[in-house]
C-alpha cells in the first residue's frame, strides 16, 4: 500500500513520444509526462472502458499495474524508456484516472480479467512480461495464475507480499487498513457535494501531491481527477475492502512459472514514500521491513530463473527514486524471454 507526502515540482522535457500508434509533439514546449494528462486508448471492456497507454513496438509486451492510491503516471519515468526497445502499455484501473467505472467488488481476480481483455479489444496479444508495484504485484500475479499461457515473465517492484507475511503480521495489517475505506467515503462525499478537500488528495494518492518527480501540468491534472473524480474513491474502497480476499485467493493459488523469468525489486522500506521522511528506526519499524524483505524473497520459488535486486537508495516508488534499477531489470527479463 502507498503512503502519502508531499513532494515539490520538477520539469522534464521531450520532442515527441508514440501512444497508441499517435505521436504526441512537444513542440519545444510540453514536458514528457504530458501524455498521461490526457486520455490515451479507451478500450470497451465488458459495457465500461479502460484507459491504456501503450507505446513502442515489440515483443513481448511489456504491462505495467501500478499500486494503491495509484494509476498510470505512477510509471511516467519508466515507461516511455521501455518503449525504446519493445511494446510497453500502462493503464488505469477501472474506476481510476481516466477510466470508467467498473463493476463491484474491485478484486484482484475482477482487475486481471479486466486487464486481459482490454489488452485483447486492443489488439495486444501476448506474451506479456508482467510489471506489479505495490498492490499491483497482487494483480499482476492473479493474472499469471489465470493465464500463465500468456505470461513471458514477472518484474515485481516492492510489491505487496502481505498473503507470504506471518499471520499475525497481515492481520495488523488488516487493522491498520479497517479505517480507511470510510475515511475515502467521507471524502467521495465531499467531492459528490462539490466541496473537495485538498487533504484526501495529498493523503491517498500516490505519495502526496505535487509529485517531484511530475511537470507542474501532469500535478494539475492528477490533483483534479483527484478532487472531482468520484467513482475513483468508490474504486480505491473497495480494492481495500477485498486485500484479505485477494490475498487469500494468491495463498490458495500459488503456481509455478517454471523457467520463466522473476524479479524481485526490494526497497527495504516498504510503505515508505520518501527516504527523506523515513520513520526512525524503531525495533518494530526494522522488524517490519525484514519480515517484509523475506515475505518478497519467498517468490523466489516460483521460477528456476528468478532474482532479488535490492534498491538500497529508494523509498518504495523505486520506479522514481531508481528508475534504472526497474528498467534494467524488464531489460533483463525481456533478454531472457529472447534467448532459444
Amino acid at each position: 500500500m502507498r503512503q502519502s507526502r508531499i513532494g515539490f515540482l520538477l520539469a522534464a522535457l521531450v520532442s515527441a513520444i508514440a501512444v497508441s500508434g499517435q505521436l504526441v509533439s512537444s513542440g519545444g514546449s510540453s514536458p514528457a509526462d504530458i501524455l498521461y494528462a490526457q486520455p490515451g486508448q479507451l478500450v470497451s471492456v465488458n459495457g465500461f472502458r479502460l484507459n491504456l497507454y501503450c507505446m513502442g513496438s515489440g515483443s513481448p509486451t511489456a504491462v505495467f499495474d501500478s499500486g494503491w492510491g495509484d494509476w498510470a503516471p505512477a510509471w511516467s519515468k519508466v515507461q516511455p524508456e521501455i518503449a525504446k526497445w519493445t511494446r510497453a502499455c500502462s493503464y488505469d484501473r477501472a474506476g481510476t484516472g481516466f477510466s470508467d467505472p467498473g463493476p463491484m467488488p474491485r478484486t484482484s481476480v475482477h482487475i486481471a480479467e479486466e486487464l486481459r481483455s482490454a489488452l485483447h479489444h486492443a489488439g495486444i496479444g501476448g506474451p506479456y512480461i508482467l510489471v506489479g508495484s505495490a498492490f499491483g504485484g497482487d494483480n499482476v500475479r492473479t493474472f499469471a495464475d489465470l493465464h500463465m499461457d500468456e505470461v513471458a515473465g514477472l518484474v515485481l517492484v516492492d510489491a505487496d507480499p502481505d498473503d507470504l507475511e506471518p499471520e499475525a503480521m497481515r492481520e495488523e495489517t488488516h487493522r491498520g487498513h479497517a479505517g480507511i475505506p470510510s475515511d475515502l467515503r467521507d471524502c467521495r462525499n465531499a467531492i459528490a457535494e462539490h466541496k473537495p478537500q485538498q487533504t484526501c488528495a495529498q493523503k491517498f494518492f500516490f505519495r502526496g501531491l505535487p509529485e517531484a518527480e511530475w511537470s507542474a501540468e501532469l500535478n494539475a491534472k492528477v490533483l483534479e481527477i483527484a478532487q472531482t473524480k468520484v467513482a475513483m474513491y468508490d474504486a480505491y474502497s473497495s480494492e481495500m475492502e477485498q486485500t484479505a480476499w485477494d490475498e487469500t485467493y494468491l495463498q490458495q493459488h500459488r503456481r509455478s512459472f517454471g523457467s520463466r523469468p522473476i524479479r524481485v525489486l526490494t526497497s527495504g522500506n516498504h510503505g515508505v514514500g520518501h527516504l527523506e521522511r523515513k520513520p526512525p528506526d524503531t525495533p518494530e519499524h526494522l522488524k517490519y521491513e525484514q519480515e517484509t524483505t523475506l515475505a518478497q524473497t519467498r517468490w523466489l520459488v516460483l521460477s528456476s530463473n528468478s532474482r532479488q535486486i535490492f534498491a538500497r537508495n529508494s523509498s518504495e516508488y523505486i520506479q522514481f527514486d531508481e528508475p534504472e534499477t526497474v528498467i534494467n531489470a524488464i531489460r533483463e527479463v525481456y533478454d531472457q524471454t529472447k534467448r532459444p
